[in-house]
């Protein structure tokens, strides 16, 4: 029994014979992890470092460029506005020089056809008093209907068939000069047939019609004058712009395409109630 148990003894280790585990502290990753997060947390303490210099750089970076591109664009813009007003300058010094040789060439040879057709009429000896009356009588009331006609054929044809020519008038213009200035050679072709006609003839008709055309060039010249040069500026008028009435007829084009007419356009807003408003709009203009 004793040899048993002491066989028994052999065969079973002892407790203190059993080999205890073996420490992996050393090997435990805690000191490479703890080693990893203060790295990663210079790292993060760097790279804020970083961004927030770029931050603060960005802001005077991004005023520098601002600033320089509104000073490019300020240039650009003043260019451009210096180019425009010298092309416009030029447009009108151009359209100036056009409506003074013409003026001039139409009235020079209206007073030499006016002088030489009653000189001539006259080499007999006798005045002829009704064929002067008559000339004279006409050539004032065709210059007054032509202030009707233009109103009529403005509404009913410029504004209607008409308006592809028209619509360059209502339009910014480029150039000196504009399709509906056509319609001025349109209404020279009866007044040059007139005087013609009246000027190489003799007698009371050849005379009424030699003042038909007389009064359709005289109103020309007045609505090149007043039309083109004080409504829209396209040459200096001097001081007639100071002129009450005539600064009515500057301002007059404010009413929907109301007046059609020139000389009696505040007439027309009167017939349709624009008066006040034109004096508001010239009181307004004034003070500015």
């Amino acid at each position: 029994m004793a040899a048993w148990a002491s066989s028994r003894t052999i065969l079973v280790p002892k407790p203190t014979s059993l080999t205890k585990p073996t420490p992996c502290i050393i090997y435990s990753p805690l000191p490479n992890r703890n080693s990893t997060l203060n790295f990663r947390k210079k790292l993060t303490f760097s790279v804020c470092f970083v961004v927030n210099d770029q931050k603060q750089n960005t802001p005077i970076q991004n005023q520098s460029d601002q600033s320089s591109n509104s000073i490019s664009n300020e240039q650009i813009s003043a260019t451009r506005v210096a180019e425009r007003l010298a092309r416009k300058k030029s447009e009108r010094f151009t359209y100036l020089v056009a409506a003074v040789m013409s003026s001039f060439g139409i009235t020079s040879m209206a007073v030499m056809a006016v002088y030489y057709r009653f000189y001539w009429q006259m080499e007999g000896g006798d005045i002829p008093v009704s064929e002067m009356l008559g000339t004279f009588s006409l050539s004032v009331g065709a210059a007054v209907g032509m202030e009707f006609w233009a109103r009529w054929a403005h509404r009913a044809l410029w504004h209607a068939s008409l308006w592809h020519m028209h619509e360059s008038h209502h339009r910014p213009r480029e150039g000196p000069f504009e399709l509906n200035d056509v319609f001025a050679i349109i209404n020279a072709v009866p007044a040059i047939a007139l005087l013609s006609y009246g000027l190489f003839h003799k007698g009371l008709v050849p005379g009424l019609c030699f003042g038909a055309g007389l009064g359709i060039t005289v109103f020309g010249m007045a609505y090149m004058f007043v039309h083109d040069g004080l409504v829209h500026r396209r040459f200096p008028v001097g001081p007639i712009a100071n002129v009450p009435y005539f600064r009515k007829l500057h301002h007059s084009d404010k009413f929907n395409g109301v007046p059609y007419g020139l000389f009696l356009g505040p007439k027309e807003l009167e017939e349709v109630g624009g008066l006040e408003e034109l004096e508001k709009e010239i009181n307004r203009r004034m003070k500015l």
